[in-house]
């Protein structure tokens, strides 16, 4: 096909293909007044509505956790280094305007060109948005001893490719990457206009290579979310308030380079058999769990935050956790202490052929619902990937869940206004 009777592609080939052209437009952006998302009679958004864009760490990370999100990750097309760049400066500006409740530029009346803005967020307000960037260890590849934009020699030790777990069954389709945008807010719209943004601006450089949306169920008491399985999910997750916890568990430290404050992502969308777990007698689905499914306490504990006491035995010898449960299995004091920050948020995609993998063998349509497991880490090795293995070998969670798909990302950390997510790691290479 002749593309250059083609008008999309035309205005995306004008729109970004070279450095000297985001520049451009940023600094058109720039001098004109912003048009404001939110106008409600009159006003734009409240502070409380807005999350800094700005800072030495990437927000979405440590910030507490909004109501929904759309995860998408990309493969880049270009092999143009300039490319990959202006693509990372130009979704930096756009970001930091969008999470302010800004369009991506002033809006206009010109009638001859396509919108700057799909218009489909005026007059919300950003709702908490926050808008983090990962790199995929795609960014660092060779390929016939070519080094694809001459960045290999910095990727992290850290960022490892995972390895294939136990009972994994990931479609190339929702598995990889070498860039993702997670998109968090309180509005579903909102967080899904960022990354329609962001993914319209890519053009000829990326490709969006899968997306995943999902939500949060909003408890009345602030208290831990319920996953679809209906059990509380991240009650060991370490404090968010506490920077020595965060910069212990989370951050990635002072020797790694232009990591450092930065975190790494591992995203792994679960699809949960919720139709075979519906059948499961609550006993046996707090088993499975090692907790108790109304008050979310462990078992043979009243409360939530109660620790787990993982040596208590009933009046038989066995253990009131099981050897085989999901908390006993993820729990820091069986894995040499690692901890990871989850940040998971349910999904529900409606219905999809499935034949299931245990007994009767049925084959329906069913539930395509599920988790999108989300954790932030200092170095995956010493978290996934270490709480992981075990669980994937013995939690008798996994006759109900299926991993189909993820990736691993380095999270750089925040940039400073005038600059970009990941510069440090450009400037240096």
């Amino acid at each position: 096909m002749n593309d250059t009777n083609d008008p999309d592609r035309l205005s995306r080939r004008r729109f970004l293909t070279s450095t000297a052209t985001a520049v451009t437009i940023a600094a058109t952006s720039t001098a004109a007044a912003p048009h404001v998302l939110a106008k409600t009679s009159g006003t734009a958004s409240s502070e409380a509505d807005i999350i800094p864009f700005w800072g030495s760490h990437q927000a979405g990370i440590a910030t507490p956790q909004q109501g929904f999100v759309y995860f998408a990750a990309f493969d880049l097309v270009t092999d143009k280094r300039d490319d990959v760049i202006a693509l990372l400066r130009r979704w930096t500006e756009v970001s930091a305007r969008l999470t302010q409740g800004q369009t991506v530029a002033p809006l206009t009346d010109d009638v001859a060109n396509p919108p700057v803005d799909s218009g489909e967020a005026v007059g919300l307000t950003p709702s908490r948005l926050t808008v983090t960037f990962g790199f995929g260890p795609g960014l660092f590849a060779t390929s016939d001893g070519k080094d694809r934009y001459g960045l290999n020699k910095h990727r992290p030790e850290a960022l490892v490719d995972l390895p294939r777990f136990n009972g994994d069954q990931l479609v190339p389709e929702r598995t990889g990457g070498d860039l993702c945008i997670q998109a968090c807010s309180n509005d579903p719209q909102v967080a899904f206009h960022a990354v329609r943004q962001l993914a319209r601006l890519a053009y000829d450089a990326a490709k969006m290579r899968w997306a995943q949306p999902g939500f949060l169920a909003a408890q009345k008491d602030k208290g831990t979310p319920r996953n679809l399985m209906g059990f509380k999910d991240g009650t060991m997750n370490p404090p968010i308030n506490s920077s020595a916890t965060l910069d212990r568990y989370v951050w990635a430290g002072d020797d790694a380079g232009w990591m450092n404050h930065g975190s790494y992502l591992v995203a792994r969308p679960i699809r949960i058999a919720l139709e075979h777990w519906d059948r499961m007698k609550l006993g046996f689905q707090e088993q499975v769990m090692g907790r108790h499914k109304n008050t979310g306490a462990p078992l043979g504990g009243k409360h939530e935050k109660d620790a787990l006491d993982l040596d208590a035995n009933d009046a038989d010898g066995n253990p009131i956790i099981p050897d085989n449960s999901h908390v006993r299995l993820g729990a820091p004091t069986v894995n040499d202490g690692a901890q990871i920050l989850r940040r998971s948020y349910s999904y529900d995609n409606g219905l999809s052929f499935t034949a299931e993998r245990w007994p009767p063998w049925r084959q329906a349509m069913e539930f395509d619902a599920g988790l999108l497991f989300l954790c932030y880490q200092s170095d995956p090795r010493t978290g996934f990937i270490k709480i992981f293995d075990n669980m994937s070998k013995f939690d008798m969670l996994n006759q109900f869940v299926t991993h189909i798909g993820g990736g691993v990302f380095a999270c750089p950390p925040g940039a400073k206004e005038g600059g970009y997510v990941g510069q440090a790691l450009f400037d240096i290479a």
